[in-house]
């Protein structure tokens, strides 16, 4: 049975289930996550961890189930309204527009935000968006690129600068597709220290995808271990990791 935070419900699936053909990829699933968690997801590949968050999203629909967030059902739900909602996402290949400046970038983000459009009538640069985006950027450690284009970011960079413009949208929800995937083992810690900080001062529920186990351990207050579309194992990361059946499902070895 998943486990109950004692914190007010985030998010709540109820028996979703969700399948590619002969490819089983959510399987009754039954997970609640409370305010303010931070939720790692392993699992081997193909064991349904982006599918997961795909399904929260709105970008898949289950067969069959429930997904709440915060109280409300959102199946059915077109991707931007789940957004509505105070859900962000980044991706594990960040979703930036390198040709732009790093505050642009920010700044457009701030616009969708908003919704308000902009254009040749509605010009990016309004101060209340830039001290914003500035402010943001601070947070995030990227101010100094504020004005260089996103093509001169390091991958560690543009990975934060992706998380960025998702924590522009004020969510109350983050999905993190495998945040240190292409960070380099030295700029890895860095990234996430920066990453737990804002997530905590903001109190953003945080849901991320990690295959370094190094991270999770390090990060993570609770773990889930998918295995062909199953929740195997959910609680402290040091005590689901020392488990047997989680090691050889996530490593290929006890």
């Amino acid at each position: 049975m998943a486990k109950i935070p004692e914190k007010t419900s985030i998010l709540r699936t109820v028996d979703v289930n969700r399948s590619f053909g002969m490819v089983t990829a959510a399987d009754n699933l039954n997970i609640e996550v409370g305010q303010g968690e931070l939720v790692g997801i392993v699992g081997a590949n193909g064991s349904g961890k982006t599918t997961f968050l795909n399904l929260i999203t709105g970008y898949l629909r289950p067969e069959s189930g429930r997904i709440q967030v915060m109280g409300r059902d959102t199946i059915g739900l077109p991707p931007r309204l789940v957004t509505k909602l105070g859900v962000a996402r980044s991706f594990q290949i960040p979703q930036l527009y390198t040709n732009m400046s790093v505050l642009e970038g920010m700044l457009l983000s701030l616009a969708a935000t908003s919704g308000k459009g902009t254009g040749i009538w509605k010009p990016l640069y309004r101060e209340s968006w830039t001290a914003e985006g500035l402010d943001t950027l601070e947070r995030f450690g990227l101010a100094s690129y504020a004005n260089r284009p996103v093509s001169e970011l390091p991958e560690g960079g543009r990975k934060l600068l992706d998380i960025a413009l998702s924590f522009a949208l004020k969510p109350k929800l983050l999905l993190m597709d495998e945040p240190t995937s292409g960070v380099s083992i030295e700029d890895k810690f860095q990234v996430m220290d920066t990453l737990a900080k804002v997530l905590q001062e903001g109190e953003i529920t945080t849901i991320f995808v990690e295959h370094d186990m190094d991270v999770i351990q390090r990060y993570s207050r609770r773990v889930l271990v998918f295995e062909t579309g199953r929740v195997i194992a959910d609680g402290e990361p040091e005590r689901v990791m020392a488990d047997p059946e989680v090691r050889k499902a996530v490593l290929g070895r006890v």
